[in-house]
């Protein structure tokens, strides 16, 4: 297959370069407007088929109103309120403002719901709104309409502030767009720096630039696609991006090295070109279908925004890697020895320059596999003490409170959770199957849940249709927050329950609840699908079946302690202004989940580079700890470079407002960090010279298997076409793994 295409390109590559520009035109052209089509509504995070989705579906319905939905003013008085006092005319006028906007169902104060909306200080207090189904953009709309109207009012101007879920989420999506921006302003240029000094030369380090450009036309333009038929979420294009510029550059920076390598051993374009396919080549292949399926474990989920990014993750590893095995291969064989120009020094100091790195990796290795069992536990203890604070983590979810101070649902969200602890935005709702002729249980029933600890107040039970009644349940402390959960779970205990009478609970608390039901659910398929196809993949590429097994215990451990690292600063306040955010005391929950899967899959992308490296040394005679050492110290450099520049788009994620952005940013750098500087260059090593041979154990059926599969010739076959090469990567060595 890479011999084909290496010839195809060599014959044909103008055409092919040509046709590469038009479908990255048009794909460019199609996913013009895919941000606006894009969702941040709060369906985006939930699970249909879960009784508060049930519940809220069956109450808009009968009553037009949607739980999920509603505005918060906070208003700001210069006197103290009391619940028996006059209505002030900042208040009177925020109440005009939300009974003006047709979504609006109710409005309701401290007048109507008591004092609990008054703040503690008493100089504030909330008025808040209830809203019927809205579609993303009557969302937007309404939002900037409500804000228009308050900025419009000279009573309420200076006085009040808007918030709710409606607003938060509508607020949400635009600082991540924004945000997107301005991250891609800062990771550009140090990203070309970087590449220049990395590749050591101008022309080498345009070309995974170029490749970045490629590789987000074609995911934009499946995102287009795919939001035409589907829900997909806003934060799909942030990890679009990222992912998108720091695959790219890894496999370029894979097939140029290995490209330059080849010019520098003599050999010509055109065999430089088949050999440096036929082995960092099929590399790629590999580490795109190990990082595609990690990815694909996301779409087992139900929730779309889970859905969302790994559909997204998968199309971006799909377009990076069609861009290094069809398109990078045609910009090579047009270069040929001009991939050198422009070089940072002279030809000979470049050679030197690579020849030094090679031996600087040598003598680390050798000192590594000297000593493999003290560099192996070492690592192991710094990786698990890392991980050590993930033991205490806690989840949240995507709230006001993710938002920063300088936005006004976050600051609403803030104030809320300081100055209104009997409060929710968004009340707890339920619901109960109950005919008409069942009042007198139905009130009996709203009177054991005024009893629950944690409930502030519960409203008087409503009839919304023949065959349903209603409570608005107001519980102490944030929607998302641990209070509120648990009083969500004493509600729904069993001994709280009229027998004969089927109640369910919806609103922001109740959501929350179903929404980590529903992740846990389907947890254990996920991380199966996750470690059976990185098995399978490993295997294939390796004939082994101890190195899979190995793969995967050290992704957990890189995995586990990125995110003991996230729980150290953000579960706490001590980093909040070093790193510019308001910490939730938690997590959010679903960023360690994507943090696992991304991790796992580039954890196991830079395996895979320096595997490929290590068979071939094997594979031309070398001893286990020869290959080991010649492995790293040809591929060390490599595997350090695509980390770096990896974590530069990654990292810049970190710049986001939106605390999940800058969560997840932050967590899948250091676990790449972790994975280049930690595992793949102490670990690994260590572990491969402790091992030796055995790291290529396999049972004989499934030797037979890969042998019959012909996975075990793939390697030689593309490299050896016309090329007086010594026997590569694919023949068995020595040890155990010969049966």
């Amino acid at each position: 297959m890479f011999s084909a295409i290496a010839g195809l390109h060599l014959r044909r590559r103008r055409v092919l370069l040509l046709l590469a520009l038009v479908v990255a035109a048009l794909a460019g052209a199609f996913s013009s407007d895919v941000t606006s089509r894009m969702s941040n509504s709060t369906t985006i995070y939930e699970d249909a088929s879960r009784p508060s989705v049930t519940a809220r579906h069956t109450i808009s319905e009968a009553t037009g109103n949607d739980p999920s939905q509603g505005y918060v003013i906070e208003v700001r008085t210069e006197r103290r309120l009391a619940p028996g006092d006059p209505v002030p005319d900042a208040v009177a006028k925020a109440r005009s403002v939300l009974r003006a906007r047709p979504e609006t169902v109710a409005v309701a104060d401290y007048t109507s719901r008591g004092p609990a909306l008054i703040s503690d200080d008493g100089r504030g207090t909330l008025v808040v709104a209830a809203l019927g189904p809205l579609s993303e953009k009557q969302a937007k709309d309404g939002t900037e309409a409500v804000q228009d109207a308050i900025d419009g009012e000279p009573a309420l101007r200076d006085s009040a502030l808007l918030g709710g879920p409606t607003a938060a989420r509508h607020q949400v999506g635009e600082l991540s767009f924004s945000d997107l921006a301005r991250a891609e302003l800062f990771a550009l240029p140090v990203l070309l720096l970087v590449l220049v000094l990395v590749f050591r030369g101008v022309v080498a380090a345009l070309l995974p630039l170029v490749g970045a450009v490629f590789t987000l036309l074609l995911t934009f333009g499946g995102l287009a696609v795919a939001v035409r038929g589907m829900t997909v979420a806003s934060g799909a294009m942030n990890l679009a991006t990222a992912l998108g510029l720091g695959l790219s550059i890894d496999f370029s920076l894979l097939l140029v090295t290995r490209f330059r390598e080849e010019l520098a051993r003599g050999l010509g374009t055109a065999d430089a070109l088949r050999m440096c396919l036929g082995t960092a080549g099929r590399t790629v292949l590999f580490s795109a279908l190990t990082v595609t399926a990690a990815l694909a474990a996301l779409l087992v989920f139900p929730q779309p925004y889970l859905r969302s990014m790994g559909l997204a993750g998968i199309l971006t590893t799909v377009a990076a890697a069609l861009f290094a095995l069809l398109v990078l291969p045609g910009l090579l064989a047009a270069l040929g020895t001009r991939i050198n120009a422009l070089p940072l020094r002279r030809s000979r100091g470049e050679a030197a320059a690579e020849e030094a790195s090679v031996r600087r990796w040598r003598r680390r290795t050798q000192v590594i596999v000297g000593r493999p069992a003290l560099f192996g536990l070492g690592a192991v203890v710094l990786l698990v003490a890392l991980a050590a604070p993930a033991l205490g983590v806690r989840f949240t979810g995507v709230d006001g409170t993710s938002l920063p101070d300088s936005v006004s649902s976050g600051r609403v969200a803030a104030s809320m959770k300081e100055h209104y602890p009997r409060v929710s935005a968004q009340p707890v709702v339920a619901l109960a199957q109950a005919g008409p002729s069942d009042r007198a249980r139905v009130v009996a029933y709203g009177k054991r849940l005024a009893a629950v600890d944690g409930v502030a107040s519960v409203g008087e039970p409503r009839r919304i249709d023949a065959a349903n009644w209603q409570w608005d349940i107001t519980v102490e402390g944030a929607p998302l927050g641990e209070r509120a959960q648990q009083v969500v779970e004493d509600l729904a205990a069993e001994e709280t329950v009229s027998p004969g009478m089927s109640v369910s609970f919806t609103g922001g608390a109740a959501d929350f609840r179903d929404q980590q039901r529903s992740i846990g659910d389907r947890l254990p398929l996920a991380l199966t699908l996750l470690g059976v196809t990185t098995f399978l993949l490993l295997f294939a590429f390796t004939g082994s079946v101890v190195l899979p097994l190995k793969t995967l215990l050290m992704n957990v451990l890189s995995t586990a302690a990125a995110v003991g690292i996230l729980v150290l600063l953000f579960q706490g306040d001590t980093f909040e202004g070093v790193l510019g955010f308001t910490s939730q005391g938690a997590l959010e929950s679903t960023g360690p989940l994507l943090l696992a899967v991304l991790a796992f899959g580039l954890s196991t992308d830079y395996g895979v580079f320096l595997l490929g490296r290590i068979m071939e040394a094997r594979a031309g005679g070398a001893t286990e700890r020869e290959a080991v050492v010649t492995g790293l110290s040809r591929s060390g450099r490599i595997v350090t470079s695509a980390a770096a520049l990896f974590c530069i788009p990654v990292a810049a994620l970190a710049l986001s407002r939106v605390v999940l952005i800058k969560e997840l940013g932050l967590g899948t750098a250091f676990a790449v960090f972790l994975d280049a500087a930690l595992i793949r260059t102490v670990l690994v090593p260590s572990l491969m010279a402790l091992m030796g041979s055995w790291n290529w154990w396999a049972p004989g059926p499934l030797r037979r298997l890969h042998t019959a599969l012909g996975l075990d010739r793939l390697h030689r076959a593309e490299t050896s076409a016309g090329l007086p090469e010594p026997e590569p990567v694919g023949t068995p060595g020595p040890g155990p793994s010969r049966g």
